[in-house]
C-alpha cells in the first residue's frame, strides 16, 4: 500500500490509523523554538464518526486507505441488508443496519445517494439532499 507523510497532510486525506479507515479533518504544522517540529492533526474515523486529535512527529508516515465516495442507487431492503447498485456497471453491494443508521430514514427505493467504500465494504451511507 502507498505511505503518506506528515508533509502530504491535508484536509480531506484518506489514513489507515489503528486498522480504521481516517479522513484528515484539520493539519497544523508547528515548529517549535527547540525540539523537532510535529504536525498536530484532528482526523475522523470514517467507521464510528469520532474525531480524534493526535500529534506526529515530521516525517512519520501512515498507510493510504483505498476509500472511494461513489454515487450508488438505492434498491430494495430484505430484512437483513440494504442493497445498493452502481448505475454504471450495475454491481449490487449490501449493507447492515448498523452501517446505514439514521440514513435509513430518508431513504427510498430507486434513491439515488452517496456511498463511502473501503475494500470494496460499505461503510458509511449519505442519503439524497432534498431542498
Amino acid at each position: 500500500m502507498a505511505s503518506i507523510s506528515t508533509n502530504e497532510f491535508r484536509s480531506g486525506v484518506k489514513v489507515i490509523l489503528d486498522g480504521d479507515p481516517c479522513s484528515i479533518v484539520e493539519n497544523e504544522f508547528v515548529k517549535p523554538g527547540k525540539g523537532q517540529s510535529f504536525n498536530r492533526v484532528k482526523i475522523r474515523n470514517l467507521k464510528t464518526g469520532r474525531v480524534l486529535d493526535k500529534t506526529f512527529r515530521s516525517g512519520e508516515t501512515l498507510e493510504a486507505a483505498d476509500v472511494m465516495d461513489c454515487e450508488m442507487q438505492y434498491l430494495y431492503a430484505d430484512g437483513e441488508f440494504w442493497h445498493f447498485m452502481d448505475p454504471n456497471t450495475f454491481e449490487q453491494v449490501g449493507a447492515t443496519q448498523a452501517v446505514v443508521g439514521d440514513s435509513l430514514k430518508w431513504l427510498k427505493e430507486e434513491d439515488s445517494c452517496v456511498v463511502t467504500l473501503w475494500n470494496g465494504n460499505i461503510i458509511s451511507v449519505t442519503p439524497p439532499k432534498f431542498c
